[in-house]
């Protein structure tokens, strides 16, 4: 809907401040005109055609003054709106009065008014009306971008002053394209505050719509708005319209593109430049929620790993703003400033730890997170909670924080391995787990995304220092991992896992579960190739191995977890028991070999190669086929027959084709072979053979190189492996031949077949060729035709017998009367069939009733068939 703001007057449209409307009522878009309304003179007709004409008219005396009278006439007739169906010949006027300007600048009041009328709804006086009249409101929309050009403050203030605000006109708006001609005019406003301002004030309400979004990112509006951030704005409306257009760009159009156009050195430097200005001066509500937003927008641009964030200096900044409170500087940029426990100052620290994570992302980045002493700064949230001595943060609010700096750490400290060690980062980081572990009352909040499960206890902490840990595990480092061991890692992760068991949460379960998953894992890599730390794990480690492999096998498809738990728990076997007899021995004298069998019954495709894999490995320890052995399943099953039972499954999945019986039938039934592909299949098959043979072939030679001569035996059975090979590759070289002759055979028969195919087309095509000539010249030359007739006659009569039988019927060959040049097929003449044969006056009775003639005829003796109701008429033949 276009609106007018009622309290807005020439004074405050010049110094661009924003005025509230003194109605919160807005004017609807198109207005329908009644009967009554028209009967009031509110739809006046009038000849806009003899306006256009005249405003087309040139070097007239007076003419002027007249074009200026109809124009105002034009205006008075339309002060209650502008009707759709005269809207394309309005603004035909319009563009005729904006080209006048330049040369007759007392156009301009004229083209100010007719601009002043699309403040009023549209009229219609159909409800078709908006769809029939729809291309000509779409491109009279899009002409109002074209007047920007006009180089008239007054002008340019009255076109942005129609908001496009409604459903119709936006979408009107979408189709003429105002959205490009607007971001357009915005290069011809750089030094006009004012036109700049309603500029954007266009720019805010049509970037509402996905399509004008999508229209301004291809005119480079994002780009071309954000350079200008920075620009001198008393009012503070640039940087407010601004923002939000930038934030609608990233909401509705490509966000990709969006990026691409922000992630230049002109852009960030207007970006870094507004940040620090609202960071260090902004102290209002208003500017301090506009200081989260540019941070916002700066992140989602910092995730494009060609944005200059560190050439900018924007990267150094952010990291001094995110520390400041933690770690003491001496930056004039932070110098007495403080943060208070508002809700924008809250939210502002968590998007400065979230733009943390992101940045360091980019390998560049590290050396500045060390000099800004990130993890040291982190760290200061990793302890039991105390009274915050630089803010006083609520409990809620140092909860979140807490959990939002571990997380943090998680991504940031591997990264920097030295400095998360000089911090103490392993001692700090068990320390804290075990506040986690103990009673000590504490009421978690848990209303966060990080909190998520940790209402009234200390789940969450827990979850994500575990993670920390398991990142920095998982880095194979030497060094971390040491220095964890020395500290008693591996037992306290162990003590952490049984107090979990014996205090089942429910309620909680996804998250133990997880809980539990990164114990294992971490185990699992401080474990793994270390004999000692295997040793330490113990029987206390297989005990809770065994406790979660049995779990009821139906929960691992609840989907909370036990999934991942029960990978980890497979992982740690192979890490942390495998290779250790003790723990090996204690893992079979728990009956572990058979829990593991009961999993691999489970016939689950996830876990089987693991499973097998450390089947294998257990196979090393000579006690373990006893237990293979011993083991049964359901229906008596053994291990041996489970194991088949997969074999056949993964030849199934592979697609190998058996017999009744079992036998393979296909092994070398593969489709799509020509001779070429079986030639290389044959040497396929002997790969193994030639490599052995290429093997003491080079021993052989080496020997020789080295002139060394062999005892006897060793002589002989190099000359047997060599004999062999030799016969082996005869072999091979007999059956590829054999192939080839086979397949050249194939192909000397193919080729007979189709020069037999080709030879007997020609054959049939001459016969068909010889066959119509003479039919040509039958018809066509008497002579011919009797000598054709003659030659009929002779076969004819040689075919005959030349002593008649006896009773023989003769039948005359020539037919009288019949004038053709074409001789004529066999002719017979049938005689009736006998009436006793189809029933009459004299038929025999006998014989008809058998029959069952259904004409003529009197059957007299009906005795022995009943006819039910029998039809008087007779039927039809």
């Amino acid at each position: 809907m276009w609106t007018e703001e009622a309290g807005a007057t020439a004074e405050a449209q010049e110094s661009g401040i924003r005025n509230k409307s003194s109605s919160s009522s807005q004017i609807p878009v198109v207005g329908v005109v009644t009967e009554d309304d028209e009967a009031q003179d509110v739809f006046k007709p009038m000849d806009l055609n003899r306006v256009i004409k005249l405003l087309e008219e040139t070097d007239k005396d007076g003419l002027e003054e007249k074009q200026l009278k109809f124009v105002k006439k034009l205006v008075q007739c339309y002060q209650n709106g502008l009707p759709l169906r005269d809207l394309a010949q309005i603004f035909k006027i319009l563009n005729l009065c904006s080209g006048k300007i330049k040369n007759q600048p007392r156009f301009i009041e004229s083209a100010y008014d007719i601009i002043k009328l699309c403040g009023l709804p549209f009229l219609k006086k159909k409800v078709s009306d908006e769809i029939t009249y729809a291309e000509d409101t779409a491109n009279s929309i899009a002409l109002l971008g074209d007047l920007m050009k006009i180089p008239s403050s007054e002008l340019r203030i009255q076109i942005c002053y129609q908001q496009a605000s409604s459903s119709y006109k936006i979408q009107m708006a979408e189709v003429g394209g105002l959205a490009k001609t607007m971001v357009q005019s915005m290069t011809l406003l750089e030094n006009q505050l004012v036109e700049k301002l309603w500029v954007l004030k266009v720019l805010q309400h049509l970037s509402t719509s996905e399509v004008n979004c999508t229209i301004m990112m291809k005119a480079q509006a994002a780009s071309g708005i954000c350079t200008h951030l920075n620009d001198p704005d008393p009012s503070g409306q640039l940087l407010f319209r601004s923002s939000e257009i930038l934030w609608n760009l990233l909401e509705k159009s490509s966000k990709e593109e969006v990026i691409q156009q922000l992630s230049n050195l002109e852009c960030l430097l207007a970006l870094k430049e507004v940040f620090k200005n609202l960071f260090m001066r902004g102290f209002s509500h208003y500017d301090r929620q506009l200081r989260n937003d540019i941070l916002v927008i700066t992140t989602i641009i910092a995730q494009n790993p060609e944005a200059p964030m560190i050439e900018c200096g924007f990267t150094k900044d952010l990291i001094l703003f995110a520390t400041f409170n933690e770690v003491k500087s001496q930056n004039l940029l932070v110098k007495g400033l403080k943060l208070s426990n508002s809700y924008e100052d809250f939210e502002l620290k968590k998007l400065l730890f979230n733009v943390i994570v992101i940045l360091c992302k980019d390998l560049p980045t590290v050396q500045l997170l060390i000099d800004g002493k990130v993890i040291l700064a982190l760290f200061t949230y990793v302890k039991k909670p105390e009274k915050q001595k630089i803010i006083d943060w609520s409990a809620a609010q140092h909860e979140e924080l807490q959990l939002h700096a571990i997380a943090t750490l998680s991504s940031v400290a591997p990264l920097l391995i030295e400095e998360y060690m000089s911090c103490q980062g392993n001692a700090r980081v068990l320390a804290f787990l075990e506040w986690c572990e103990s009673e000590d009352p504490f009421f978690s909040h848990g209303n966060s995304f990080h909190g998520t499960g940790g209402r009234g206890n200390k789940f969450a902490q827990m979850r994500y220092s575990l993670r920390l840990l398991r990142a920095m595990v998982y880095l194979e480092d030497e060094t971390v991992n040491k220095d964890l061991c020395e500290k008693g890692t591996i037992q306290q992760m162990i003590g952490i896992f049984k107090n979990i068991i014996s205090k089942p949460n429910e309620k909680e379960e996804a998250i133990v579960l997880e809980i539990q998953s990164d114990i294992l894992l971490i185990l699992s890599g401080l474990c793994e190739n270390h004999i000692q730390r295997k040793e330490i794990f113990g029987t206390e480690g297989v005990d809770i191995v065994l406790h979660v492999m049995k779990t009821d096998p139906r929960k691992l498809q609840s989907g909370l977890g036990y999934n991942v738990l029960l990978f980890s728990t497979l992982d740690s076997i192979w890490c942390c028991i495998l290779g250790c007899y003790p723990s090996e021995d204690y893992f079979l004298e728990k009956e572990g070999i058979f829990l593991l069998l009961d999993l691999l019954a489970l016939n689950q495709k996830k876990f089987c190669n693991l499973i097998l894999g450390i089947m294998v490995e257990f196979c090393d320890n000579p006690k373990t086929a006893a237990h293979v052995n011993a083991w049964q399943g359901k229906k008596d099953q053994t291990a041996a027959s489970l194991l088949i039972k997969l074999w056949r499954k993964e030849e199934k999945e592979l697609g190998v084709k058996r017999d009744k019986n079992g036998k393979i039938i296909d092994f070398e039934n593969l489709p799509g072979l020509s001779a070429e592909d079986f030639v290389t299949l044959c040497i396929i098959h002997r790969y193994l053979d030639f490599k052995i043979g290429e093997i003491w072939n080079e021993i052989y030679e080496e020997i020789k190189l080295e002139k060394l001569r062999p005892v006897t035996t060793d002589k002989k059975a190099l000359e047997a492996i060599t004999t062999a090979s030799e016969n082996i590759g005869k072999m091979v070289a007999s059956l590829q031949s054999d192939i080839i002759e086979s397949q050249a055979c194939q192909d000397m028969q193919n080729e007979q077949k189709v020069y037999a195919k080709i030879q007997a087309t020609h054959k049939q095509r001459e016969l068909a060729n010889k066959s119509w000539e003479d039919f040509l010249a039958r018809t066509s030359n008497a002579k011919t035709l009797k000598k054709a007739k003659r030659l009929q006659e002779k076969a004819i009569e040689a075919s005959r017998y030349h002593k008649r039988p006896q009773n023989a019927i003769f039948h005359q060959t020539h037919i009288k009367g019949l004038n053709t040049m074409v001789p004529s097929g066999g002719v017979v003449t049938v005689e009736s069939t006998p009436a006793r044969l189809v029933g009459g006056p004299l038929v025999d009775t006998d014989i008809a009733l058998k029959k069952l003639p259904i004409r003529g005829g009197a059957l007299q003796r009906v005795k022995a068939v009943k006819i039910v109701d029998a039809p008087k008429k007779s039927i039809p033949t």
